[in-house]
């Protein structure tokens, strides 16, 4: 059965398995869950999905006037038609069978129960961004030598191309640019502890992005070979 979930980020830890070793885990907040929609492969859309919500949002409570929800009015009106009171901050699409769409109500709330210890996931996240950087930070280049007279190049990546033939720059050169801030995808990471009282997951290792982010769980969908 394919399951997801959205979750924050909270941190790192450590943890101790049967045999006393210890385990680094990250801490996911995944608290808050809701069934905003379900898509059928029968209907419009085409396709089997469930749609969550998830991160509470606040209300703007101003004296004299009704209080409103810190939301553009059209995405409150997503939770409100669905018949969901309170909206979420965060929205994503999980594809899913059709065969297991009747296991979902619309407005359902869901947890970290819906995952159980042992099992495979992928977390997809956004890395950290480290802005623009050079070849040496961005493509692990390994710079130039420092003896023989090199002076000023010593973090440059040398050539990129030729003069006569093709007479430009090849496709894919790696070059400086924007380093991080993009979608990343950690694969076969397993669950070490499900916090059902504190709404929370632990999951073995680094996911990708910074405390506080955004990241959506899945079922794994490549298992590695135990």
């Amino acid at each position: 059965m394919i399951k997801g979930l959205l979750g924050k980020k909270v941190g790192m830890t450590q943890v101790f398995d049967e045999a006393g070793n210890r385990v680094p885990v990250t801490v996911v907040d995944v608290s808050s869950n809701v069934v905003v929609q379900k898509k059928s492969s029968h209907g419009k859309d085409g396709y089997s999905a469930i749609k969550l919500g998830f991160g509470k949002v606040k209300k703007l409570e101003k004296e004299g006037k009704e209080p409103k929800w810190r939301l553009n009015k059209p995405r409150v009106g997503v939770f409100t038609e669905a018949g969901i009171e309170e909206p979420r901050r965060h929205v994503r699409e999980i594809r899913v069978p059709e065969s297991i769409l009747d296991d979902f109500e619309v407005g359902q709330e869901l947890g970290p129960e819906l995952f159980s210890l042992g099992d495979w996931i992928d977390v997809t996240g956004t890395s950290k961004g480290s802005g623009f950087t050079g070849v040496m930070k961005r493509h692990n280049f390994a710079g130039a030598k420092a003896t023989h007279g090199t002076h000023e190049f010593f973090r440059h990546g040398g050539s990129i191309g030729m003069s006569a033939t093709p007479a430009h720059v090849l496709k894919g050169m790696k070059m400086p640019g924007q380093h991080g801030n993009r979608q990343v995808t950690i694969q076969n990471l397993q669950v070490m502890g499900v916090m059902e009282e504190d709404g929370a997951l632990l999951i073995k290792g680094g996911i990708p992005g910074p405390n506080g982010g955004i990241v959506l769980i899945r079922t794994a969908t490549k298992k590695v070979a135990v």
